[in-house]
């Protein structure tokens, strides 16, 4: 045995007893004749001493010639410490080495193996395999575990089966860019790997298995940013025989019993809310309402006066800040420069003081007088000491403007406690969305999404109005899972391929295997899909999912660790009936 106990195991009931333990070196303390070494692995830090007094001379000469992050065996005694460290699990004793073993030695680490270290992030995501050594992201992946099991557990007594769906299948047009993976075997043609096992657990509701679910690795190659990876995990679920309704309560149960499980959290309520009223009160459609600072929207009492600004405006829309009205002019003219941003894209903002006195005092006091004022504040709900922000123009550029500085100023004002947890369900999407460039409507969720019932025929006539019946679950301001109730037979589903532009031939090429299934008495169903990755940042108290992910890639979509992606020779791209032309 290389190990009796783990570093982290030992107390002082432990004291006169012979023990061997195995990890790397955290840290060495020289005092010429005694010696202390932190020993380390991932159950926690136990304490080794060398003295001479009681080690020999060739123990002490070996041990003085340990560095940072060295592989060592020790027997020893355990001992009661001298100076105790009340910081440490172990910190009551330590241990009076009398073997001592390198089992490997290290080079000296690019960056201090602590919680705290001097290394960057590029620098430590290519030893990732050192920085996980480190406790912030070694208990990360511990959490990421745990949470994975009690996904397990939760689903698995709620009679879910897991099952396994294919890595290699076909590239479709709809969604976000395929990962592609030629194929040797069949020169010229290619599979996908996966951005969602979507129509998969649709054949395995058509096959019988009504509840089911799969903790999977999902690809898509698009654009990074913080919350997002080319590969990611998804907890996906289908159900049969269901509708919308059974579906959320069944996943509120997960969530709420991941919060109290996890965090110790209990949440009595989850909302709901449609697409259409979040995007009128909170400018986005995964909204956080751990705060207000909802819309008003102030048209009826804001335009038809002489400002032009205004009267040209499709929207005129505000929040109010809670005390803002403590904010100094300096304050307020970055807010100003903040939404002028390009990334958010307003020409300006007008702000409206609401005074301890009940008077308003505004930065547009020459178009508009003291009721004028008031009704902004009962639209906006802004009380005496805060401050009424106001943003105008195209009605869904202002929204999202708006939004974006709610955000902001929640930020500021300490109003996104990681510590609280408020859910929200939106429903009601709409169906179909229209792309402007391609100049025809794309599914707002997928193609396999059911429209609300009776709204089939809007089909023919106002597209845009028809509702999914999709919902999301948002947790804090961040989409953690979506799903909707499913198309389950092939007259509807050909319909639907044939609004979103699919000829015959092309619906058939791509899901005829779908639609023949859908004629061989496929039942009702539905489903949803959670981002394991981003859940388990949220319960962690954090919103980047690269901290729980073991080995992930950087914003380029990179692994620097193991420098992928890489070229591969020609003999195998010649295998591989592949040729590139990097000149063209």
């Amino acid at each position: 045995m290389f190990r009796s106990h783990t570093c982290g195991e030992l107390r002082d009931t432990h004291i006169n007893k012979e023990v061997t333990l195995a990890g790397w070196v955290q840290k060495t303390r020289d005092k010429g004749f005694m010696l202390w070494i932190d020993l380390r692995d991932r159950y926690g830090i136990t304490q080794l001493i060398f003295d001479e007094e009681r080690s020999s001379q060739t123990l002490m000469e070996q041990a003085k010639t340990l560095g940072r992050e060295f592989v060592i065996q020790v027997k020893g005694t355990v001992i009661e410490r001298t100076s105790k460290n009340p910081n440490l699990p172990s910190g009551d004793i330590e241990i009076l080495v009398s073997e001592l073993i390198v089992l490997n030695k290290s080079l000296l680490p690019p960056f201090t193996i602590e919680d705290q270290t001097d290394g960057g992030e590029e620098l430590r995501m290519k030893y990732r395999y050192l920085d996980i050594r480190r406790n912030p992201v070694k208990n990360n992946l511990i959490f990421r575990h745990k949470v994975t099991q009690h996904v397990r557990n939760y689903l698995t007594n709620e009679g879910f089966i897991e099952v396994e769906t294919p890595y290699l299948i076909k590239s479709t047009p709809e969604g976000a860019r395929d990962f592609v993976v030629p194929s040797r075997m069949n020169e010229g043609q290619f599979y996908a790997l996966p951005q969602s096992p979507q129509t998969f657990k649709q054949l395995l509701m058509v096959g019988g298995i009504d509840k089911y679910f799969q903790i999977v690795k999902c690809f898509r190659d698009e654009d990074l940013r913080a919350d997002r990876q080319p590969e990611f995990t998804q907890i996906d679920c289908e159900m049969a025989f269901v509708e919308q309704e059974d579906i959320l309560n069944v996943f509120e149960g997960l969530i709420g019993y991941l919060l109290k499980e996890v965090n110790g959290v209990t949440v009595e309520k989850f909302p709901r809310m449609t697409y259409e009223e979040a995007m009128q009160k909170y400018g986005n459609d995964k909204p956080d309402i751990r705060f207000g600072m909802g819309f008003g929207e102030l048209n009826a009492v804001a335009q038809h006066k002489d400002f032009n600004v205004f009267n040209q405006a499709e929207l005129v829309v505000g929040i109010a800040v809670p005390n803002g009205n403590e904010y100094s002019r300096k304050d307020i003219d970055k807010l100003i420069d903040w939404v002028k941003r390009p990334q958010v894209g307003a020409l300006g903002m007008v702000y409206v003081r609401c005074n301890d006195d009940g008077s308003y005092k505004s930065s547009v006091d020459k178009f508009y007088n003291q009721d004028d004022l008031a009704k902004w504040a009962e639209i906006t709900g802004a009380k005496k000491g805060d401050l009424i922000c106001v943003l105008s123009g195209n009605a869904t550029k202002v929204r999202k403007q708006l939004s974006a500085l709610r955000m902001e100023l929640a930020e500021h004002l300490g109003l996104r406690n990681p510590k609280e947890f408020a859910p929200l369900w939106i429903t009601d999407f709409p169906l179909l969305e229209w792309d402007e460039d391609a100049k025809r409507y794309h599914a707002m969720h997928h193609p396999f999404t059911s429209p609300k019932s009776g709204q089939l025929e809007l089909l023919e006539t106002n597209p845009g109005d028809v509702k999914a019946n999709a919902y999301d679950l948002v947790l804090n301001g961040i989409e953690i899972g979506g799903g909707s109730i499913r198309i389950h037979d092939k007259k509807t589903q050909a319909l639907m391929f044939d609004y979103l532009g699919f000829t015959k031939e092309e619906a058939n090429a791509q899901f005829g295997f779908l639609m023949n299934a859908f004629e061989y008495g496929a039942p009702p169903h539905g489903g949803i899909a959670f981002g394991l990755d981003r859940l388990v940042a949220i319960l962690g108290g954090q919103e980047t999912i690269r901290d729980f992910i073991a080995f992930p890639k950087n914003n380029s979509g990179r692994d620097v660790m193991i420098d992928a992606p890489a070229p591969i020779d020609d003999a195998q791209l010649k295998e591989l009936s592949l040729k590139l032309d990097l000149k063209s």
